[in-house]
């Protein structure tokens, strides 16, 4: 297993933040989420500075639907980011952390009426736009009010970035977005003088996710600054900003090949510079919107092991006390992980294992055929790089409550998301 952040081995045994996994587990019990705070604010620094936002005044926008508990909010406002959220949920997670909701972008295909009006209510920033069912109310609501709203149109660009197909969003073929290749941008455009009380100041596209070639987002590039020297020429619409979206690959296994945060920050800005001058056009505020890259590696799962199944001639199954309950992500899209003992980091004999969790679901399989060193039951084992889609897709499927989450940085732990009890979990239910 690759050593992330502040990962560290000290007799065989492993340390996040300067603290052993196995105090961890042991004092905060498993399965367990450990957030190496260190890391993640290193990656919002290493945005802030490599996209230019001091400089050239772009932003960076924290994908929030990747890991938003409070803590976070509070996390990308004290390091100066900007915050994308996509539901009211999320929204109201914002708020209650004391996050500028000038800084918010309220993402959403299908935002509800209680959505849209709550982001007007709290004063969101900027609204992405998907359609004109959105436009409409939003006009409608604005007028009611006496107010006015900024707005991003977020546009399908045509683009096939090489990635899983569940997580691809700007090819022709995506419930996102207006669609650029068959118009229906350009009759948005053309009637947008009917919006009387909505700005539109920026434009919006995202790609994909989990997308390693740079390539993609240049070609991206192309499309939105042609479109913003399009609009001005053609609709007399002054496009101010521009949203490239976010999407960038992280490392899960030996076989990722990610770019760092500072050769994507620096070819987006040389290519949007290039790409400007060229057409004659002014650079535009530029925003990316980072989620994965921040907390993904930030992030890992402490489990302990229980019931092992030795098939003969076929595999050994592992079993923990977790699964897809806190990480669906190798069952909804076969994602690959790392994973080892915590205090076998180096010594064992090594052996090939699949690790499965304890859900009632064939299925329920966190890591296939991996090869680990001296596997028992009742010793804790990592998997790393879970920060990213393990918390925030956490289910209570067989009626299983949601693990802790737990903050280390410079020697010391605490609780930023307690435990479910089963008393909570049955909370909401009324007999």
């Amino acid at each position: 297993m690759k050593l992330q952040g502040t990962m560290s081995v000290k007799n065989d045994e492993l340390y996040i933040g300067g603290i052993s996994c196995l105090e961890l587990a042991k004092t905060y019990q498993t399965p367990l989420y450990v957030f190496d705070e260190q890391l993640a604010r290193e990656n919002c620094r290493e945005y802030v500075k490599h996209f230019k936002v001091k400089e050239h005044r772009n932003r960076v926008a924290y994908a929030g639907k990747a890991f938003l508990p409070l803590h976070m909010c509070q996390l990308i406002k004290e390091e100066g980011l900007y915050l994308d959220v996509v539901s009211g949920g999320e929204l109201y997670t914002a708020h209650k952390a004391q996050f500028p909701m000038e800084n918010v972008l309220f993402h959403g295909n299908n935002k509800t009426i209680d959505e849209i009006k709550m982001g007007l209510e709290l004063g969101v920033g900027r609204f992405v736009v998907d359609n004109y069912y959105e436009l409409d109310l939003l006009e409608q609501f604005c007028k009611e009010r006496g107010t006015s709203q900024a707005i991003y149109l977020r546009i399908t660009p045509g683009i096939e970035a090489h990635t899983h197909d569940y997580i691809k969003t700007g090819q022709i073929d995506s419930k996102f977005g207006f669609t650029l290749t068959n118009g229906d941008l350009y009759e948005c455009l053309a009637s947008f003088h009917r919006y009387e009380h909505l700005q539109l100041v920026g434009l919006h596209a995202h790609i994909g996710s989990q997308i390693f070639d740079v390539e993609p987002f240049l070609d991206e590039v192309d499309i939105m600054m042609s479109l913003v020297k399009e609009i001005k020429e053609t609709y007399g619409i002054q496009i101010r900003e521009v949203d490239l979206g976010g999407g960038v690959g992280v490392y899960y296994t030996k076989n990722d090949q990610p770019k760092t945060i500072q050769q994507f920050c620096e070819a987006m800005i040389e290519k949007v510079e290039k790409s400007c001058q060229k057409l004659g056009i002014n650079v535009p505020t530029l925003i990316v919107e980072p989620g994965r890259s921040i907390v993904a590696n930030a992030g890992s799962t402490l489990y302990t092991v229980g019931s092992m199944k030795d098939i003969k001639d076929v595999r050994t199954y592992v079993s923990v006390d977790g699964g897809m309950t806190d990480n669906i992500r190798p069952s909804l899209y076969q994602a690959r992980y790392e994973c080892a003992i915590v205090n076998k980091m180096r010594t064992g004999d090594q052996k090939q294992v699949t690790i499965a969790g304890k859900c009632c679901e064939s299925g329920d399989i966190l890591i296939t055929d991996v090869d680990i060193k001296g596997i028992e039951t009742g010793d804790i084992l990592i998997i790393a790089s879970t920060g990213a889609y393990g918390y925030s897709m956490s289910s209570n499927y067989n009626k299983i409550p949601k693990a802790a989450v737990v903050s280390v940085q410079n020697g010391k732990s605490r609780v930023i998301c307690k435990r479910q009890t089963l008393e909570e979990l049955l909370a909401l239910e009324v007999l």
